[in-house]
């Protein structure tokens, strides 16, 4: 295939994805969903004419990786942090943690009742990790049309799982697992990456504030990423950094004080959030894009229409959406519609599975049982996005 062709097809690819986006404000079908089946499409195409295809399973890694970085970041520079706003994210925090940890440990003990105990609690709960976790990369630009309260929580409840199931995921994939000193290591950890993302998030600012060249803003998001695959190099929960980077950016007012007022001129640095909130949006998009469309190419069709199959990710997520509407209702004491539906799993459950070790890595657990699950979570998505939005009942948002 020459260059030229590479091109045409990666502008179809962007242009498609386009007007999915446009489709899914008109159908709330989610367009990431339009993404995976074309992806799908393509694959068979392909077996179909013959021709041979193979992409190195670093490119969808990396991929993801700066895919996961970019949709953070984007969405964290839209987010206003205000007093009003307090309660929103402490149930949204309780709900992701809650809700991780029950559901990982469900599928954990789910997957060791299946496969008997032979196979360690450990490995079966690293593998049931990823399928706990709330792709933030999905849900957030599936819910950009829900407005008000209700898109807020979805938006912090979903940052909150991809960065708590990364923590609980580096916890669990310790050889100390389950003894004291891995709390100990976890509360280390937790502690040096609040520090570093304090300190990359003013080294960054400053970066952003003082440079006066035209190219600046892909040096800024460079080192961000150098910050982070370093941080993740040590084990540490480095979305962390991108998220405090992003909100410390966007509320520069709260957290701009006393002497960091000289440093900074607030006027010059919301000027340079607007572009930087553009060029954030614009790469997400694009990143976003190629990931979805390769993960759907890189599956199987024939594989995933096994009975089998099809029957352990029904399973699986009808635990999940079980466990996630006993506790909306009788825990959190919150509105259901559309809440309830809206846990997809994407592209941090992918690149979580890609992170388990290979000697804690099941059979049973595999690609195909990932993309099952990621295709009926939003398949169920899509269904609550149709649904009409109810407020809960007074009595229940008081909680």
């Amino acid at each position: 295939m020459g260059p030229y062709s590479i091109l045409i097809y990666l502008s179809i690819a962007v242009i498609l994805s386009y007007l999915f986006d446009i489709a899914a404000r008109a159908t709330k079908i989610p367009s990431v969903l339009m993404l995976l089946l074309t992806g799908i499409a393509l694959k068979q195409a392909v077996d179909y004419t013959g021709a041979q295809v193979a992409l190195p399973a670093v490119t969808l890694q990396l991929l993801g990786i700066v895919g996961l970085i970019m949709i953070v970041l984007d969405e964290s520079l839209n987010l206003k942090i205000s007093p009003d706003k307090g309660p929103l994210i402490r149930r949204a925090f309780v709900a992701a943690a809650v809700m991780l940890l029950g559901q990982a440990f469900a599928i954990g003990g789910l997957l060791q009742w299946y496969l008997g105990p032979n196979v360690p609690f450990q490995s079966c709960l690293l593998n049931a990790v990823p399928l706990a976790v709330i792709s933030s990369a999905v849900a957030i630009p599936s819910v950009a049309g829900l407005g008000g309260e209700k898109q807020e929580f979805i938006v912090y409840e979903s940052t909150f799982s991809d960065i708590l199931g990364i923590m609980l995921f580096n916890f669990v994939a310790q050889d100390n697992f389950a003894q004291g000193i891995s709390a100990l290591t976890f509360t280390r950890d937790l502690l040096a990456i609040l520090v570093v993302s304090a300190l990359a998030t003013a080294i960054l600012a400053f970066l952003l504030h003082r440079i006066r060249l035209h190219v600046k803003f892909f040096l800024v998001l460079a080192f961000l990423v150098l910050i982070y695959s370093l941080a993740k190099k040590l084990h540490l929960s480095s979305l962390l950094v991108v998220l405090v980077f992003g909100l410390v950016l966007k509320n520069a007012d709260l957290f701009l004080r006393g002497p960091l007022r000289r440093w900074f001129q607030l006027e010059r640095l919301q000027d340079e959030l607007r572009q930087l909130q553009s060029i954030t949006a614009e790469s997400a998009f694009l990143i976003r894009t190629f990931f979805f469309l390769l993960f759907g190419f890189s599956i199987s069709l024939s594989s995933i229409l096994d009975a089998r199959l099809l029957l352990q990710g029904l399973l699986i997520v009808g635990v999940l959406t079980l466990l996630r509407y006993l506790y909306l209702r009788y825990v959190a004491r919150t509105s259901l519609i559309p809440e309830v539906f809206i846990a997809p799993k994407g592209l941090i459950t992918v690149l979580l599975f890609y992170s388990i070790p290979q000697k804690q890595l099941i059979g049973e657990v595999s690609e195909n049982i990932l993309f099952v699950v990621i295709l009926l979570t939003g398949v169920l998505m899509l269904i609550g996005l149709q649904l009409p939005s109810r407020e809960a009942p007074p009595e229940l948002n008081e909680y």
